[in-house]
């Protein structure tokens, strides 16, 4: 398991997007990396707005990959898992439940907007209200 510290100094690569580490929170007895991004929404728009992301992922599943010197959520906790190369898009035009190196994830709105993406098997814990209040912070 990494130490916070090898969090603080990496990014996680998560969407074809980077996320720089913002705080751990814990649940259930659970400690939870959260990682957060913000972005513009669509420059096409007339007055685009910015959008903030975070990616909450059991702290134990956090790998770095040591030839890309990037951070990637692995179930296992271990096994650095293959990334795959696909066009990024805008956040809102993602589905709000896909695959991502073999991990279930769906994306829910949180408070103050925060979009915040979480494995499927554990939605009942950080996508509830609480959980999503917990992960949006303070």
């Amino acid at each position: 398991m990494l130490d916070p510290s090898d969090l603080e100094i990496n990014v996680l690569e998560f969407r074809q997007r980077s996320f720089q580490f913002e705080r751990m929170v814990e649940s259930g007895g659970t400690e939870y990396a959260v990682f957060s991004r913000t972005e513009t929404e669509s420059e096409s728009q007339f007055r685009p707005r910015l959008v903030h992301l975070r990616v909450v992922v059991p702290r134990a599943w956090v790998v770095y990959d040591e030839a890309n010197d990037v951070l990637l959520p692995a179930r296992d906790g271990s096994t650095v898992p293959h990334r795959l190369a696909e066009a990024v898009t805008e956040v809102r035009a993602d589905p709000t439940e896909f695959p991502e190196q073999g991990i279930d994830w769906r994306r829910a709105q949180g408070p103050k907007g925060i979009l915040v993406y979480a494995p499927e098997e554990l939605e009942s814990e950080l996508l509830s209200p609480a959980g999503l209040a917990r992960i949006a912070g303070p």
